[in-house]
């Protein structure tokens, strides 16, 4: 039964994850609250193994009908993998709960900017995909990568976010993209769990099989319904993550 409620969140978690990230939102907590006796780094890696094979058939998916600029892409992926194992390892050296009310307030302009800037991920603006491309977009998922390995909520939103301002990416195109990214985040931390010994497979692989599921149809929603859908769901999430660190705060959660 547990199994059987858990590969469900870890659907719908794939499918939310694959259009505009934030499916840890969705399937962390449901980690925590169906199996509460586990030890929470096994939980962590258990969302992983199924978070990356959602990650991964929504590439796929993806890669067969959104244009991705694996030049610049894929340096960014080593890049912001490298960096996310380097923010875990600072977790050592600084609390990462430091940084919530600055994450919020970030969280907030985000929100707020997308808003007001009902045309930004529209469009496209054609980049030089060279040096100066590849250097901009290694830089994103550079700092995403630390951040997401340092402290983690709101990864995928801020990895979209500068996908789409600063490097002038559709939300559809950026979507893409960032699956590519966090595809490569994932495959860092999930190599930490497993070598640590802390993924449960008799769960993680169930939910896995139902995270390809989630991901396969959450990245063909998004290619079919396009920017209108993504940027809603973007702008979900956010507000998600806004109210959930905005209670936390209160809380002390």
């Amino acid at each position: 039964m547990e199994v059987a409620v858990l590969a469900g969140f870890a659907f719908f978690a794939g499918m939310i994850d694959a259009i505009a990230g934030g499916g840890g939102l969705v399937l962390v907590p449901a980690l925590f609250a169906v199996l509460p006796g586990a030890p929470p780094a096994t939980l962590l890696g258990t969302n992983k193994l199924s978070a990356i094979a959602g990650t991964l058939v929504a590439t796929l998916r993806y890669a067969v009908s959104v244009p991705i600029a694996w030049r610049s892409v894929i340096p960014a992926a080593l890049f912001a993998g490298a960096a996310a194992g380097a923010g875990a390892w600072s977790v050592t050296l600084v609390p990462p709960d430091v940084l919530r009310p600055l994450v919020l307030l970030l969280l907030v302009c985000v929100a707020g900017y997308t808003l007001i800037n009902r045309r930004l991920g529209v469009e496209r603006v054609p980049l030089p995909d060279g040096a100066r491309l590849g250097a901009r977009t290694a830089a994103v998922g550079g700092v995403v990568g630390f951040y997401d390995g340092f402290f983690g909520p709101g990864a995928g939103s801020f990895l979209m976010f500068g996908l789409i301002k600063w490097l002038r990416r559709s939300f559809l195109e950026a979507a893409a993209s960032a699956r590519v990214i966090n595809l490569a985040t994932n495959a860092g931390a999930l190599g930490f769990f497993v070598a640590s010994g802390h993924v449960n497979y008799a769960v993680g692989i169930p939910m896995a099989a139902c995270s390809v599921a989630g991901g396969l149809v959450g990245a063909s929603l998004a290619v079919r319904k396009g920017i209108p859908l993504i940027r809603g769901v973007f702008l979900t999430v956010v507000f998600v993550l806004i109210v959930k660190l905005a209670l936390d705060l209160v809380t002390g959660g």
